[in-house]
Parts: C-alpha cells; structure tokens; sequence
C-alpha cells in the first residue's frame, strides 16, 4: 500500500493545486519514483489511498491495476488507511510505503522481504542517519540484538514497512496511527527493524527537491 492521503503542508505552494505525491523530482512524480520500486518488486495487489485533492491521483493511476481508495469525508491516518484498504489488499503480511521519498540503492522492499521471518508481526525499515539526505533533527529508533526495534535516535524510519494484517484489522477504531500498533508491540517487545545499506532523501520541504536530485545523479555516476 502507498500513502498518498496526506495535506503536504511543508511543501508550501507546491501544494496548493496538487496532492504532494504529484510533486515532481528529477521530472518525476515522487508517487512514480515509488511506484518503480513497486512495479520491480511485482507484489499482487498495489492500492494507493488518496484525500486531499482525491481527483488527481484518481486520474494519474486512470486506465493501470492500481487501486486508488478515496478517503472521504475524512482523512484516516495511516493505520486507518492501511485498515480500509485491507479487503483490497488480501493476504498477509502487507507492504506499506510512503510517497515523498527517493532512494538510491537496492529496492527497499526486497531488503524487507529479505529480513522477514514468520514469527515477525511488524518490520520497519530504517536508514542510519549518516546515510539520510534532507532530514533533519534526530532518528526514530535503535534497532537491538535480534533486529528488535526499541524508540531512539540511531537510525530514522523510511515510511517502509512490512506488517501482519490481523494487528491492524483487529483495531476498533476507525481513524488512527500506525504508531499506536508500533507502540503496542514495541512495549511486547515484538517490533523490529532492519537498516537499509542505501541512501534515502526524505522530500519533506521544497529545499529537499534539489537535495534528492542531486542524490540521483550522484547514484547515476
């Protein structure tokens, strides 16, 4: 699943007439530079979840097997989204990826998969900060013996994971963070993360564009 639901307010006036997932890097919408690690990856089923200006992404993904769930009349958060979308997506576990990142390294979904083991419930992706571009401000977690994920400042979370459906599934509310069952099983002791070996440019603000155009070409040398 591809979080493509959110306002972009950071990003200022680039979005004011689009949703940011259609802001362009590299001549490229950023939700392209996602969807080609997506379509690398050849997972089943790809649903893309959409709220504020609904209609462009609807439109941009017109015509392929890409299923665009509007979220209306509320945005649902990321574990809110992820629930809706679960008849969509079928089977567990699930990828989710956010969609204002590029990468320059191997396709993060496949470091995933590479990771996962059948007693994982969820496995987060992560980037030790001297490997981040465009990020500022301390790392989310430190990744511990076993590859258990505690909360931290060592390495920063992608917006990449991989998670069992039932712990989502089985929320009662309707509108919520993925965090909250982030935090659940950190306190079981049962979240881990991986480190991802590339590079990752997190397209947060309009200055971070030619930060992560500069990251592509230095990876194209």
């Amino acid at each position: 699943m591809l979080f493509a639901a959110g306002f972009g307010t950071r990003m200022g006036d680039l979005t004011k007439n689009r949703p940011k997932p259609l802001v362009e890097v590299a001549g490229k919408p950023l939700i392209d530079h996602a969807m080609t690690i997506v379509r690398e990856f050849a997972p089943k089923q790809i649903v893309v979840n959409a709220h504020y200006k609904a209609e462009q992404i609807v439109a941009h993904f017109a015509g392929t097997d890409v299923h665009v769930l509007v979220e209306t009349p509320d945005i649902l958060d990321t574990g809110g989204g992820l629930k809706a979308a679960l008849p969509l997506l079928g089977g567990t576990p699930v990828f989710t990826m956010n969609t204002d990142a590029v990468w320059a390294g191997p396709n993060p979904l496949a470091v995933l998969k590479s990771a996962w083991t059948d007693d994982m419930q969820a496995l987060l992706l992560c980037v030790p900060k001297h490997q981040t571009v465009g990020h500022s401000g301390l790392g989310d977690i430190d990744i511990g013996a076993q590859g258990k994920a505690v909360w931290g400042t060592n390495t920063v979370y992608s917006g990449v994971q991989m998670i069992r459906t039932d712990i989502v599934s089985n929320m009662a509310e309707k509108v919520f963070s993925l965090k909250t069952v982030w935090d659940a099983l950190a306190a079981q002791g049962c979240l881990h993360a991986v480190a991802y070996p590339g590079r990752w440019c997190d397209v947060g603000h309009p200055q971070s564009i030619a930060l992560a155009e500069e990251m592509l070409r230095q990876e194209d040398v």
